[in-house]
Order: C-alpha cells, then sequence, then structure tokens
C-alpha cells in the first residue's frame, strides 16, 4: 500500500517538472509586443489596479471569514 502511493507521488513530480520545463521555452521568447502596447496606452496601470483591488477584495474577505469561523470556535 505504502509503496503505491510513493510511486504515485513520484509520478506526480515528473509530471509536474515535465510540465515545467516544457513551458520555460514559451518566456524566452523575444517582444510580444502586447506589454509594450498597454505601457504606451497606459494600460497597463488598469490592469494592475483591478489585480490589486481583487487581491485586497479576497485578502479582507480571508480576514472576515477567519474571525467569524474564530468566533465560532470560541463558542463551541
Amino acid at each position: 500500500m505504502k509503496k503505491f502511493h510513493w510511486m504515485q507521488k513520484v509520478k506526480q513530480a515528473v509530471l509536474l517538472l515535465t510540465a515545467l520545463f516544457l513551458t520555460t521555452g514559451s518566456f524566452a521568447q523575444n517582444g510580444g509586443g502586447t506589454d509594450e502596447l498597454m505601457r504606451s496606452n497606459g494600460k497597463i496601470y488598469v490592469v494592475v489596479a483591478v489585480c490589486l483591488t481583487i487581491l485586497i477584495g479576497l485578502f479582507i474577505y480571508v480576514f472576515l471569514l477567519d474571525r467569524k469561523i474564530s468566533k465560532i470556535e470560541k463558542e463551541n
């Protein structure tokens, strides 16, 4: 039983490493142009602002959820 579990973990690790190595070639390409276009138009700041808003909202949600869970745990 433990041998099967160990082999499954090894297979998952090999697949993960293979996927990582296959995708590194796509990062090495020169000049996609999308980032330069967004910077020149000023839209990159809109993208950053939206990403920050989403992240801040997620952090607030997790913080409030943690407080609620802590309150319920104290009651029990």
